[in-house]
């Protein structure tokens, strides 16, 4: 079985994530969406909200997991047997980024292989920095982040 873990902050879950997610599931057999915790970061969304809202997202996908973890991403994808860590570029400086992220983390862990989609046209510009931008300053998002996940956003 090919499982592979997207890793991130997801704060909040963006529609470029959500494209990325539906991609992949073209490639792999199960996705588990992983929120990294750090507890030090005050986020725009708590990781219950965050994980709530991303599984209800995929409530129709038996393929999408969402959990949360912390340590380092290829330990978690050793405990549920991943053999992938699945990321999304928007651009070079992306690419320039997960490169390093990915060389060390073959050397952690040879068997576990990154895969790197490219961004979606009309999807590259969104990140979840400048969402949280957008919405500090009054903006609207609706164009960026799916409804179900701006739902619980309101909520809070």
């Amino acid at each position: 079985m090919n499982i592979a873990v997207f890793p991130g902050s997801f704060d909040p879950f963006t529609n470029a994530h959500q494209d990325l997610v539906e991609r992949a599931l073209g490639l792999f057999d199960v996705i588990y969406i992983a929120i990294g915790v750090n507890s030090s970061k005050k986020g725009l969304m708590s990781f219950d909200d965050r994980k709530h809202a991303i599984e209800k997202l995929f409530e129709d996908s038996i393929r999408v997991r969402v959990t949360t973890y912390s340590g380092l991403t290829v330990q978690f994808c050793e405990q549920v047997n991943a053999k992938f860590i699945l990321r999304g570029l928007r651009n070079s400086a992306d690419l320039e980024f997960e490169n390093a992220i990915a060389q060390n983390n073959l050397l952690l862990a040879p068997a576990i292989e990154s895969y790197f989609l490219m961004s979606r046209s009309g999807l590259a510009h969104i990140s979840s920095t400048i969402v949280r931008d957008i919405l500090a300053n009054g903006g609207d998002i609706s164009q960026l982040v799916p409804t179900k996940i701006i739902d619980f956003i309101k909520k809070d």
